[in-house]
């Protein structure tokens, strides 16, 4: 059966590309789409699993393509969830985690009205602004703009089914799970799965 389509969004330094590894790690069922982006890669990312690195000549030819189910530019770059790879791994049976900001979000639920959208939060600005700063990669000036944006985005958070709030990483992971597995146990999943058995 076709793998349901979670899509993950959060303000930057939330936590969510950490919950999502930790999911990952946790759920053998789920695999996260590898989205293309024109930024440079960060110390110890990887091109192919942290994300296609594609300069923004290749990026506008797959863009003008129709390649990308959704795009967006954030802070001057720009980062897009490919068609075929969703298609693919979804026919595999997986669960796909689409891991991308509210503008793509909007755009995906539009064209999968059956998927489930999940936001995660920090506990506060003020947590959010620590954690911006002890992660080291930004400057203030940067961290300040980042902020700014997290309030924006955060502002969409009425948009998605599910909120999660990362205070304890833990109990965020837990919970983040538990949505996963309770849309498996959807009554019309489990009528798929087990016709056999129903229809008698």
């Amino acid at each position: 059966m076709k793998g349901q389509l979670f899509i993950i969004t959060a303000p930057s330094g939330a936590g969510k590309s950490s919950l999502i590894a930790a999911l990952l790690q946790r759920d053998p069922l789920v695999r996260l789409s590898v989205s293309h982006t024109t930024r440079p890669p960060r110390s110890g990312e990887i091109d192919g699993i942290a994300y296609h690195f594609v300069d923004r000549e290749q990026f506008i030819a797959l863009r003008d393509h129709n390649q990308f189910l959704e795009w967006a530019e954030v802070y001057g770059n720009y980062y897009g969830t490919s068609k075929l790879s969703l298609v693919n791994l979804q026919a595999q049976g997986s669960d796909v985690i689409l891991e991308i900001d509210w503008q793509g979000a909007r755009q995906v639920r539009s064209l999968f009205p059956g998927s489930t959208s999940i936001f995660i939060l920090p506990p506060s600005l003020e947590a959010l602004h620590n954690r911006l700063i002890q992660r080291g990669k930004d400057d203030e000036e940067t961290i300040a703009r980042r902020l700014q944006s997290a309030r924006d985005d955060i502002s969409h958070e009425n948009e998605f089914d599910y909120a999660i709030i990362n205070d304890r990483f833990d109990d965020a992971v837990a919970d983040l799970s538990a949505i996963l597995r309770a849309s498996r146990c959807l009554r019309e999943r489990q009528s798929i799965h087990y016709a056999s058995l129903l229809s008698d």
